[in-house]
């Protein structure tokens, strides 16, 4: 069985590369410290495979907020602080798991890779 975790991104936003890595990264993050231990265990054996996908908008973003809610998998949505580019409480992306692969795939499997 596979685990991994994806983070959808908004492409509207037109962040700067390094500003998009760290808020994938504080999602990434935000979204391990809310999972059961044993999912982070088998994630961590099996490599911690990460994706980073597109969603077009926030709308877009929080339907696959929804979806991964409704599924119970563990979440993290970012906003950014606005210290650099973004106003304050800019959501930015969205974290869903570690989880099983195909529970993950049954709602992002389609979304393109950033």
């Amino acid at each position: 069985m596979t685990y991994k975790q994806v983070i959808l991104v908004r492409t509207d936003l037109k962040l700067p590369q390094g500003k998009m890595a760290v808020q994938v990264a504080h999602a990434s993050v935000e979204a391990v410290g809310k999972s059961k231990k044993l999912t982070v265990s088998f994630w961590r054996m099996h490599g911690a495979k990460k994706v980073v996908l597109k969603v077009k908008d926030l709308e877009e973003l929080k339907t696959y907020l929804k979806q991964a809610k409704q599924a119970n998998l563990s979440v993290a949505l970012i906003s950014d602080a606005g210290k650099t580019v973004l106003k304050p409480g800019t959501t930015t992306c969205l974290a869903i798991g570690p989880a099983k692969e195909s529970q993950i795939d049954q709602i992002t499997g389609h979304l393109k890779i950033m």
